[in-house]
């Protein structure tokens, strides 16, 4: 049963408060103010009958500290991703929130923080940052440190479409030729859509040049300066189309080669990477044609672009691409996709004049009175 009781040490008034929390742990609590205590009680009653109680203790740890456990705990992740979720949280929010305690942290303060990394980062880095601040207290949430996640529902920033790159047929084959020795890793990624490490990590034998297929199963990315193998993003390996304008290079480039081998390497052998081939590659030769700020993964959306401009619908490029569902699909390219509302309505009308009224004439309406 709680109960409140005032006590008076060294001529000073406290309000003492006793009650039980949800597993029947007697706790205690001590207030300058009666009426501070009563409305303590109640918010504890209340949360106790609701099934929102939290233990004090248990979110007075701060975001710092529960944010390593957060990342010590994420064993599934892929090197990589790990190591770029340990840079955000280094970075950007053990800056701001490392030594704020878990129950002190407010929607409304974390609304302004992502509007202040807004402010100096790209609309897809702040996303990205607010996933990571997310993710660890959604996990808070499950742990019963927290009734609420307060970074969900926060407002993020669009990210603007004119932020990514997109070639034309006609400029991808002219940074091809101008790429020399890397024209047909320029090709394969801007014509197939896959991921830097996917192109670096393909093998000969994942190649069916037959069937114009390649298969993706592996994937290589640097991790603090070591070249780590895994599998591919979303651990799942898929196939993707091979145009048959690079059959025939693809053929000539790989004869002879072992099934093992690399279909794709550094001019003094081992596998490419990226932030190698952006600068000594890309960077240069893509600036000479007007390109600055060429990226190796505007090629991937590059691929994207030039797919759904040929006819190919959302789940062919979410196959292609690889992505986890349709909807991550339609986020990042839904405005490249033609509209086409006037088209169902005018297949939508042929269909009901063939079935429902096939005599049905503009003649035939007879306008509706408005009176």
């Amino acid at each position: 049963m709680a109960s409140i009781e005032k006590r008076t040490r060294s001529g000073q008034v406290r309000w003492y408060m006793r009650y039980r929390d949800p597993a029947g742990a007697q706790r205690t609590k001590t207030f300058d103010r009666k009426v501070d205590a009563e409305r303590f009680l109640a918010t504890v009653e209340s949360a106790k009958l609701t099934g929102s109680y939290i233990d004090p203790a248990a979110s007075r740890l701060t975001v710092g500290i529960w944010a390593k456990r957060w990342l010590d705990g994420q064993t599934h992740l892929k090197p990589s991703t790990r190591e770029r979720y340990a840079g955000i949280l280094r970075e950007h929010i053990d800056p701001r929130w490392g030594t704020t305690r878990l129950a002190d942290i407010s929607h409304s303060a974390v609304q302004t923080w992502v509007s202040e990394v807004a402010a100096s980062r790209s609309a897809a880095t702040t996303r990205k940052v607010h996933r990571v601040l997310s993710l660890v207290l959604a996990m808070a949430v499950k742990d019963d440190r927290l009734v609420r996640n307060p970074a969900a529902g926060v407002s993020l920033p669009r990210v603007n479409a004119a932020e990514r790159m997109y070639l034309s047929h006609e400029q991808v084959h002219e940074l091809a030729e101008a790429c020399g020795p890397h024209r047909l890793v320029v090709l394969f990624l801007a014509y197939t859509g896959v991921r830097f490490g996917e192109m670096a990590a393909l093998r000969v034998g994942r190649l069916d040049l037959m069937r114009r297929r390649a298969t993706i199963a592996e994937s290589v990315t640097l991790v603090r300066g070591v070249q780590t193998w895994g599998t591919p993003k979303g651990h799942e390996r898929r196939e993707v189309p091979i145009p048959r304008f690079l059959i025939d290079d693809l053929a000539a480039h790989v004869a002879g080669r072992e099934p093992g081998a690399l279909v794709f390497t550094a001019l003094k052998g081992g596998a490419l990477r990226a932030q190698g081939f952006q600068r000594t590659v890309l960077t240069e030769t893509a600036a000479s044609l007007g390109l600055e700020g060429l990226h190796p993964h505007a090629l991937r959306h590059t691929a994207a672009s030039l797919a759904i401009a040929s006819g190919a619908n959302v789940k062919v490029v979410q196959q292609m691409l690889g992505h986890k569902s349709a909807i991550m699909t339609l986020d990042l390219y839904g405005h490249l996709f033609p509209d086409q509302l006037d088209e169902v309505a005018d297949r939508l009308d042929a269909a009901a004049r063939t079935v429902v009224y096939p005599m049905c004439t503009r003649a035939d309406i007879i306008p509706m009175s408005m009176s």
